[in-house]
């Protein structure tokens, strides 16, 4: 007798197994127990009937078992045209490991607070655990598709002394005698990789200490950051649109029953796997606004509104390029025909989801470089060895950073970047 993961009972139809378990729930009438299972790697139901199995093992499993409690089954796999997964075990018999007393997650709505005090345990339920194999899929598929395309995988520091967007939203630290920060960013170190490798890429968790409390924040949270040497943004849009295509494509491919658990039905994210993908600027986004009664002025950074009615303008997602110097990081490049924006774009994703994209190619030039840094308000020295790279044979870079859970967030329609990360760390909560 072969000991299987459920996920595998579609190869061992009529076969007599053996699996071990947990009980997410149960049900009986008569003559017949219902007993609903949950292996990690998939969940099916299992039936024992009464005159077919030891009056113990019957009674066991009508008043003993309990929610969450561990056992081995072993019975036979039959198909079940009933059930979504589409298979069943017939139990013959039950062997206990561990009992569970007044498991706290009862199969009823609990508050969102209580859930994630619990959210140890809460992970496995059926929609977390969704969620997690989406997650996993995201990033399986995220090393698939830089690999295939040329790009070196490189870990910037998550301990620095300086910061791309300035220190009014970091960690703060000692480093012995220095002043340390969490990361908010690899990019600048992906830049000294570019320059060494041509394509890299970097996926880590990152910090912003901003107090915000939005669905669309989260204080530790994971960021993909490529950076591509001798590519201008044009080209770097390209990128961006087939990685998310690419990704996309995968979910469909490989998590429809999980993306359908979350409640996305996987067809509707078919028409954001075709490219390329609506591109729009600065100006316009801001005509295409006040055009419909909105309450915008030219400079003003875009929140949730704004950018929700860009996205949906398109019913894809939606790159907005050049955005206002005034709100974007120094590090950008300057337009060549104007002076009052960058060469940089955003990509908004529809349905309500907002930016899942932030990108642009680099200044290159030292001196504009250097008085970007100073107009910024950073300490100088703070950045010599990023200045640095502008001395020793600088060319034209471009890249762009995929916050992972507003995608995932997106894709899964959830409501809050709690739900996609295994223990979100937001304002009030670092437990579990």
């Amino acid at each position: 007798m072969e000991t299987i993961k459920i996920k595998d009972a579609p190869q061992h139809v009529n076969e007599r197994v053996r699996i071990g378990v947990w009980l997410t729930d149960k049900r009986s009438s008569g003559k017949i127990a219902f007993l609903q299972l949950r292996d990690g790697t998939a969940f099916f139901q299992g039936v024992l009937l009464k005159n077919k199995v030891a009056p113990e093992i019957f009674d066991l499993a009508k008043h003993d078992l309990r929610q969450e409690s561990s056992f081995y089954v072993i019975g036979e796999i039959h198909e079940d045209s009933r059930s979504k997964f589409g298979y069943e075990i017939q139990i013959e018999d039950i062997q206990p490991v561990d009992e569970s007393e007044d498991y706290p997650i009862g199969n009823k709505e609990h508050g969102i607070d209580f859930l994630l005090d619990e959210r140890h345990l809460w992970l496995r339920s059926k929609k977390p655990w969704a969620m997690m194999k989406v997650r996993d899929r995201v990033i399986r598929a995220t090393y698939e598709f830089f690999a295939d395309n040329g790009f070196t995988k490189i870990d910037p520091p998550i301990l620095t002394g300086n910061a791309p967007e300035g220190t009014t939203d970091l960690f703060h630290t000692k480093y012995f005698e220095q002043d340390a920060y969490l990361s908010q960013s690899g990019q600048l170190y992906e830049e000294a990789g570019a320059l060494a490798l041509d394509r890299v890429y970097s996926f880590g968790p990152v910090f912003r200490a901003e107090k915000s409390k939005t669905r669309r924040h989260l204080i530790e949270f994971w960021m993909i950051e490529p950076e591509m040497a001798w590519m201008h943004q044009d080209e770097s849009l390209e990128v961006q649109e087939k990685y998310i295509a690419f990704l996309i494509q995968k979910l469909i491919d490989d998590c429809s029953e999980e993306l359908q658990i979350l409640g996305r039905d996987p067809e509707t994210l078919r028409p954001f796997t075709e490219t390329p993908y609506p591109r729009i600027s600065y100006d316009e986004a801001i005509n295409l606004m006040k055009e419909s009664g909105m309450d915008v002025q030219w400079g003003d950074d875009f929140g949730s509104p704004e950018e929700t009615f860009l996205a949906d303008h398109f019913s894809k997602p939606v790159f907005v390029l050049n955005y206002p110097k005034s709100i974007k990081p120094f590090y950008m490049k300057n337009h060549p025909t104007r002076d009052d924006v960058y060469v940089c774009a955003d990509l908004l994703a529809p349905e309500g989801y907002g930016e899942i994209i932030g990108g642009s190619e680099r200044e290159t030039d030292y001196d504009t470089l250097l008085k970007a840094v100073k107009d910024a308000g950073l300490d100088e020295k703070d950045y010599e060895w990023y200045l640095d790279l502008r001395k020793y044979g600088s060319v034209p870079h471009s890249g762009f950073g995929l916050g992972l859970e507003r995608f995932i967030s997106w894709v899964t329609l959830q409501d809050h970047l709690r739900t996609t990360i295994p223990f979100p760390r937001m304002l009030n909560r670092l437990y579990p």
